[in-house]
């Protein structure tokens, strides 16, 4: 409780409450959201790219194996975690600070990835090529989403569910005292 001013006292409640349903269902609506549409970009681009090195007939040398190596493990957390914000899994398990291991995931992968694209342009071959190209893609993604992620851990959010902060404020006014 402050005082404000002669005789009045104001008080400021802070209320914090997190909405979660944790029952399992599918909701096909996720993939509508924006971080719907960049873990689908992020997990077709990388599999795309791992598929054009495949191509390649240099795809056993270190630059393919990399580049092979970093894209399949972003298909398939990418792929998992698509899973689980689809099934409301993530929204079951709240407590996990799935935003964090997000932003982390995502913002390590934009490097490694970014790495991995640029490897493959210097193979000077058309598989390589078009695998850069999707890998330059998927750096994209990725560092959009870690920049979202980002914002949304310094806001305290949720990664599924909703938290509502409420702020009450109330004066209350003393009678004037008469000086004697």
């Amino acid at each position: 409780m402050a005082e404000t001013g002669y005789g009045q006292r104001v008080t400021t409640t802070v209320t914090t409450s997190t909405t979660v349903q944790t029952n399992i269902r599918f909701d096909p609506s996720y993939v509508k959201t924006i971080p719907g549409i960049l873990k689908i970009v992020q997990a077709v681009a990388s599999l795309v790219g791992f598929i054009c090195i495949q191509f390649s007939y240099q795809n056993n040398a270190g630059k393919g194996v990399y580049f092979s190596w970093i894209a399949m493990i972003a298909f398939w957390f990418t792929g998992i975690l698509l899973g689980f914000y689809l099934f409301h899994i993530v929204e079951k398990f709240y407590k996990i600070p799935w935003l964090k291991i997000e932003f982390v995931f995502t913002a390590l992968w934009t490097v490694l990835l970014f790495i991995a694209a640029i490897l493959a342009v210097t193979v000077h071959d058309n598989p390589h090529s078009a695998a850069a190209f999707f890998g330059f893609t998927a750096t994209l993604a990725y560092a959009i989403d870690a920049y979202l992620k980002w914002r949304a851990v310094q806001a305290g959010g949720l990664a599924q569910g909703s938290r509502v902060v409420s702020q009450q404020t109330a004066s209350v006014t003393s009678p004037q005292r008469v000086g004697y």
